[in-house]
């Protein structure tokens, strides 16, 4: 037991150490495009953005969403909001808003009836929304998001000084519950953990990303790269469009932005638990034995580090505790980029163990309907296997 202790400690300690250490130095290298020197009007026209927003079911907030991008500050925009075969009063509240004197001209929206076999229904709103613009720019959101008036003059300021393709903006989370933020938090980690954002616009990496909040790419390179039809059947559009990008060799840029975009992701733990349950065997590329082995590597990963420290006697819980201060030292780090704070750590293992549970029943559900509910439409399994880029 001790010689497993001193092994799996070490794994631990050095896993986490360097992830610490690469953060560190890491995420200084992505640039926050809410400093104030990003706040550059241009004199006339700048080159036209299509922003398009594809929304199912979303009468709760799509009014004021639609109005809050209606009052942007950049002069060249048009909003394509895509009703897709809403059951609710989307629709409505869509055409409410394009009746409105500060619409006119700016605001097109698209209803969709009925989904064609072969497509997921979003990649579909989405591929039919940018079809329909005309902007340079396609700058692709969701229908929960909400933007600061600012954010297209700095985004537009960034990619035109970097020369870039494609940017991701992270967005902020809007979190209330305890429950909410500490399984963000958790996400957040997982996220440092396995992913370099600060590395993806290194041409010489495979690092890529993509965010469904906010992915703007030049209407050139989406054409390029296949357009939404490229992605018609994979549950993760929002990253893999950054995958296509990435691959084709095109430049890449993530930023941060705080404040500038906003989301509210989930309303409680669970809410977080239900909103990653119809993706997550999805990451795993819907194969069981990678759920299993995601499970298992959760586990090792987030709970033995405490576990360890506890249960290994001596010297042998020291690279256990490294472990953990390079956890604790990660959790510092996202408190001063979010308003989750650092102590959110001592809820490690709640939500580690809660993401557990998502793998697996992710996994489960997907295999027992033979398939994943998405949007109120349900899609084989077989077909959802042949979809994935």
């Amino acid at each position: 037991m001790t010689y497993f202790h001193w092994i799996a400690g070490i794994i631990l300690g050095l896993a986490w150490f360097s992830r610490l250490l690469e953060a560190h130095f890491g995420v200084p290298k992505v640039m926050d495009i809410a400093r104030p020197e990003w706040n550059r009007k241009r004199p006339g026209h700048g080159p036209r953005v299509s922003i398009i927003v594809p929304a199912r079911n979303e009468e709760a907030h799509i009014e004021q969403m639609l109005l809050q991008l209606l009052q942007l500050d950049y002069d060249n925009y048009e909003v394509v909001a895509i009703n897709d075969r809403s059951t609710d009063r989307t629709g409505e509240a869509m055409e409410r808003v394009v009746s409105q004197p500060e619409a006119h001209g700016r605001l097109r929206v698209i209803h969709i009836a009925d989904l064609p076999a072969g497509w997921l229904g979003k990649p579909h709103a989405m591929w039919n929304g940018a079809r329909q613009s005309r902007g340079e720019w396609i700058l692709f959101t969701d229908a929960d998001v909400f933007f600061q008036p600012d954010v297209l003059t700095r985004a537009l300021a960034y990619v035109e000084a970097e020369s870039a393709d494609h940017l991701v903006l992270f967005p902020s989370f809007t979190m209330e519950s305890v429950g909410e933020k500490m399984m963000i938090a958790f996400f957040q980690a997982l996220f440092v953990f396995g992913h370099r954002p600060w590395k993806v616009a290194d041409p010489k990496t495979k690092d890529f990303m993509g965010v469904g909040a906010f992915n703007m790419i030049r209407r050139s390179v989406y054409e390029a790269v296949g357009t939404y039809a490229a992605l018609r059947f994979d549950v993760l559009d929002d990253m893999k469009l950054g995958k296509l990008v990435k691959t084709g060799g095109y430049a890449q840029r993530n930023v941060f932005g705080h404040g500038l975009i906003s989301i509210r992701w989930a309303h409680s733990a669970m809410g977080v638990v239900n909103n990653l349950t119809k993706n997550m065997f999805s990451v795993m590329s819907f194969q069981w034995w990678r759920a299993i082995a995601g499970a298992i590597a959760l586990v090792f990963l987030n709970l033995l580090p405490f576990a360890g420290v506890l249960l290994a006697h001596g010297w042998a819980r020291l690279p256990y505790a490294v472990a953990l201060a390079s956890i604790f030292g990660i959790y510092v780090g996202m408190s001063w980029l979010s308003n989750v704070r650092s102590y959110y750590f001592f809820l490690h293992p709640v939500s580690s163990a809660l993401f557990v549970y998502i793998v697996l029943r992710s996994m489960t559900l997907t295999l027992v309907r033979g398939g994943v509910v998405w949007r109120g439409t349900f899609y084989p399994l077989e077909e959802l296997k042949r979809g994935i880029v």
